[in-house]
């Protein structure tokens, strides 16, 4: 176990000291290297994945089940997550708005809700040393952080401020400032991330468990609604939305208006193929513990 702390320590270091950058090209191409902000998010993943594994590991020493299909979920969602910010698609997403676009449906239709299901708050806290574990999770349990969080996971609001935020961003002069601005950009990816995650969080572990799955259902299928539309614009389009992306895809050497519609195909068909998965099952779901609450009343 310790030898696994100092590997990860040794990777940390070795992730802070890398240095990155953008530099621009004439004509609207661009040379990508990662930049500072793109390492601090592998940190933190690598971050993630390090604790879950040595917090999993405490459990089972100590006797305590971590199911399989929680494990399962939890390293297909980070492996998810990190293949959509590691260099090569985030140097691809730099150069074309359908990658982009691909990038993002990863980090919030993929990433975000398999990492949720897989429980990862209490092999975290088992990661960490015995003394800081009563402290961190007292504050998650606190007066202040536990009321907040119950209110923005609420289905219904997480679902109001995750659209806003998907249409907001997409506005042309928000798009255009991330993509001139790292800081900017970063905001962008942890706000589509972070209110994605109060999104799904809402959805599978809301304040009334599985009798709610038929609520969560309908605000995934409302989800898949409001997001193909948007993809539908962008499917449709005729001309470019966002000059820079219109620049860099002719300095690439392929048409940005096929890259825009491509960018909207992605949002539309396999994103809006894997909402329907999702509410299908949450529907599988609520009906079956309809079933399970009836038989159990019958007896």
């Amino acid at each position: 176990m310790h030898r696994l702390r100092r590997a990860f320590i040794a990777m940390l270091g070795a992730l802070v000291h890398a240095r990155a950058a953008w530099a621009h090209e004439a004509e609207g191409a661009i040379a990508y290297r990662p930049s500072s902000w793109d390492m601090a998010v592998m940190v933190l993943l690598v971050a993630a994945g390090a604790m879950y594994l040595i917090g999993t590991l405490q459990l089972s020493r100590r006797g305590a089940r971590v199911r399989t299909v929680e494990r399962a979920a939890f390293w297909i969602g980070w492996c998810a997550m990190v293949a959509a910010v590691a260099p090569p698609m985030d140097g691809a997403a730099a150069e074309a708005f359908s990658s982009h676009m691909a990038q993002h449906e990863m980090l919030m239709l993929i990433g975000a809700p398999l990492v949720i299901v897989g429980r990862p708050i209490l092999p975290w806290l088992w990661a960490l040393p015995d003394r800081f574990r009563p402290v961190a999770a007292g504050g998650l349990q606190s007066s202040v952080l536990s009321p907040v969080w119950r209110a923005l996971t609420l289905p219904a609001l997480a679902w109001a401020i995750h659209g806003a935020v998907v249409w907001l961003w997409h506005l042309p002069a928000l798009y255009e400032a991330a993509l001139q601005s790292e800081a900017v950009h970063a905001a962008l990816h942890a706000t589509f991330v972070g209110t994605a995650v109060l999104f799904w969080w809402g959805l599978v572990y809301g304040r009334y468990g599985r009798a709610a799955y038929g609520a969560s259902a309908l605000f995934v299928f409302v989800t898949m609604i409001h997001t193909g539309a948007l993809g539908a614009l962008f499917a449709f389009s005729t001309s470019p939305y966002y000059p820079l992306y219109a620049a860099r895809a002719s300095a690439a050497g392929f048409d940005p208006v096929f890259d825009q519609q491509l960018a909207g195909l992605y949002m539309w068909i396999p994103a809006g193929f894997v909402l329907t998965v999702v509410g299908l099952a949450l529907m599988l779901a609520w009906l079956s513990e309809s079933d399970r609450r009836a038989a159990a009343l019958d007896r």
